[in-house]
Parts: structure tokens; sequence; C-alpha cells
């Protein structure tokens, strides 16, 4: 009777804890997803107000004022954020200890070529668009995407990866630790690749071949949204941020100086800080009104077909192939150990939406209004794959 009563009672305890240990999971899932799409709704909220703000209906936010905004972020907020932000995280120890962050920012490329050049060899689009479909399923956007879902995420207490502050300088020195290999293979790989199609080689129904730039009649309202942003974009002053805060970073004594709290040239650093906070929601009311005119005339000349091939290619199958590349590299111990948020970046990277200065190079390149639809559409979707993906990795990581 007493080895019956024994063996009923561990039976129950069995039972009691599976029930648990089921309801934890159901709750981690829950709170997973909460944790996952908060960040994405945040991100949605603050883009619809400036795709509001720039419509017809209010017209607060025209053209001009985008073009002004986006000159705003990326030549003074954008580098004060990575100055700030990295060279408060980075030392020389950890310069060596994440040296994979680059090196995923490349084997993305790499991945994402390949696994373009097999769908759009799979769906054959108009002949002068083959390469360029390549490019918008392979480069991702690694900066500027990251950094608002990093800082939308850890303003959030219940997030995992810490206190608020922790969380956001730690992921945000991350994602800028490897912009400056996007910058490269932007202005060499992808410059080279949507090269112009010979003369009289193009196929579609107007005849024209994007050879050149397109010329400006020096209104603002008149230059392609792209055009503006390549004017606007050019990384040069985020790398000498990003530099400048590795170098200081790195040595000790002119960190101390710059970088400690009682230092006396903190309030230079801090002065970063602030303009750095105000990135996130500048940057995200251009990106909300950049879209307000509609895909524009580029979609018809690329295709559904081709339009949709690049979605699902970009932010269904490049994914899983990052997540691949991470999980090796941490099984071969590439990563620093039980850094949850290293292994969170380094995913994402791979999951972003198609890079808006890939855009700005294919207008430059001639291919500015199909640039221009295919960055819509993709940005369109990624706010329900990115979702999903976080989702994923959050249980992953969790």
């Amino acid at each position: 009777m007493g080895r019956f009563l024994l063996s009923s009672l561990k039976e129950a305890a069995v039972v009691a804890a599976a029930t648990t240990a089921a309801a934890a999971g159901g709750q981690s899932l829950l709170g997973s997803i909460k944790i996952a799409v908060l960040p994405v709704a945040k991100v949605f909220t603050l883009c619809f107000l400036g795709f509001l703000m720039a419509s017809k209906y209010v017209n607060i936010f025209p053209a001009n004022g985008r073009k002004l905004l986006n000159g705003l972020v990326f030549t003074l907020l954008l580098p004060c954020l990575i100055f700030s932000q990295l060279g408060q995280a980075i030392t020389l120890h950890k310069m060596l200890q994440w040296w994979f962050i680059p090196v995923n920012v490349f084997l993305g490329a790499v991945s994402g070529s390949i696994i373009g050049y097999v769908v759009v060899t799979l769906v054959k689009p108009p002949y002068p668009y083959f390469k360029f479909s390549i490019i918008q399923i392979a480069i991702g956007n690694i900066g500027n995407v990251p950094l608002v879902l990093i800082a939308a995420l850890c303003r959030d207490t219940s997030n995992p990866f810490g206190d608020t502050e922790t969380c956001s300088t730690q992921g945000t020195a991350y994602i800028s630790f490897g912009q400056w290999v996007g910058a490269i293979i932007l202005y060499t790989y992808v410059f080279h690749m949507l090269a112009p199609p010979p003369e009289g080689t193009f196929d579609n129904e107007d005849g024209n071949v994007p050879l050149k730039i397109p010329q400006k009649d020096g209104s603002p309202e008149n230059v392609p949204l792209l055009e503006q942003e390549a004017s606007s974009m050019d990384s040069d002053n985020s790398n000498k941020g990003k530099i400048l805060a590795m170098v200081i970073g790195a040595v000790p004594v002119l960190k101390k100086i710059i970088f400690t709290r009682d230092a006396p040239l903190y309030f230079f650093t801090d002065s970063c800080i602030i303009l750095g906070k105000a990135m996130i929601p500048c940057i995200l009311l251009a990106l909300g009104g950049n879209p307000v005119d509609g895909p524009g005339p580029g979609s018809s000349r690329i295709g559904v077909r081709t339009l949709v091939a690049i979605i699902i290619g970009r932010l269904i199958l490049v994914p899983p192939a990052g997540l691949g590349i991470v999980t090796l590299a941490d099984k071969l111990g590439f990563l620093p150990a039980d850094d949850k948020m290293f292994r969170f970046v380094l995913l994402l990277q791979h999951s972003m939406p198609t890079s808006v200065l890939s855009g700005a190079v294919a207008n430059l390149r001639g291919y500015g209004k199909e640039a221009a639809a295919s960055l819509f559409w993709v940005h369109i979707f990624a706010v329900f794959s990115m979702a999903g993906w976080i989702i994923l990795y959050l249980n992953i990581l969790f």
C-alpha cells in the first residue's frame, strides 16, 4: 500500500511538473510575441504619423522637408548616436571579441546573393532587371532599421536583454560595428552589379535604357526621392563617427577623458547622446513620409512576379540561411559566450528588408523608379515578417 501511495505521489509530481512547464512555455511564447510585436508596432505607429503628415490631406511634411530631415539625420544625428553608444561600449579587447560581426555582414551578402541568383534564375525577370533583382534580395538594411528596432525593444522594461540603458548601448554598439563592411559592399559590389546593360538591349515597353543618372531641374520637389537620399545619406559622416569612436574607445586614456561621466570632456559625449536620441523619431517620420506617393511606375516595369520573388527571397528565404550561419558560428565557438544580444543582432542582420542605401545606389545607376517600387513593397511586408522572425529568435535564444 505504501509503495502504491509513493508511486502515485511520484506520478502526480511528474504530471504537475509537466503541467507547470507547459504553462510556463505558453507564457513564454505569449511573452515572446509581446516583446517581438510591440517594437514593430511602435515603429509602424511613428512611420504612420510621418505618412499622415506627408499625405495630401495634411501636407505639412512635403518632399523638401523630408529631404532636409534626411540630411539632418544622416549628417548629424546618426553620427552622434554611433559615436556616443559605440565609443562608450567598445574597447580594444571587445573589438577582438566582436570580429564575427563584420564577417557576418559579409557572409550575409554572399548567402543573399546566392539565394537571389537562384530565385531570379527561376523567375526570369525582364532582362535589364536580372542583377537588379539579385541585389534587392541580397543586400539587407543592417543599420538604420535594426537600430530603430533595438531602441524600441530596449524601451520596454520587460525586454529579456537587461536594463534599458545596457540593452540600448550594447545593441547600438554591435550594429554600428558592422556598418562599415556594409558601406564597402554597397560602393563596390552593389555599384558594379547595377551597371546598366548595353545600349539597345532594354526589353521594356518604353524602350529606354537606364544608362545615366536622371537629370535634375533644380527643384527639390521634382528630384526623385532616392536621389535625394543618395546625396543626403552619404555614409562618410557616419563612418567617420564609427572610426573616431573605435579609436578613442581602444585607447584607455582617451576613453577615460571623453566617455567617463565625470571626465572634463564628457559634456561633448553627453551632447552627442542628446542629439542621438532624436535620431530614432526623426528617421521614422522620414521613412513613413517617403512612400506617400506609392510605388510609382516602377512596379509595372519590374512586373508583379519579380516583385513577389524579391519579397519572398529577401524576407522569407534569406533569414533561415542567416540562422544557419549564426548557429554554425556559435557551435564553432566564434561568438562571445552567453551574450544573447550579440547573437540577436547577428540574426537581425539577416532578417531586415532591402537596404535603402542600395536603392540610392540603384538610382545613381539609373534604376531609381524600379528601386523605389521594390523598396516600397518589401518594407510593407517586412512589418509582418520582422515580427515573426523576432518571435522565433527570442524563443531560440531564451
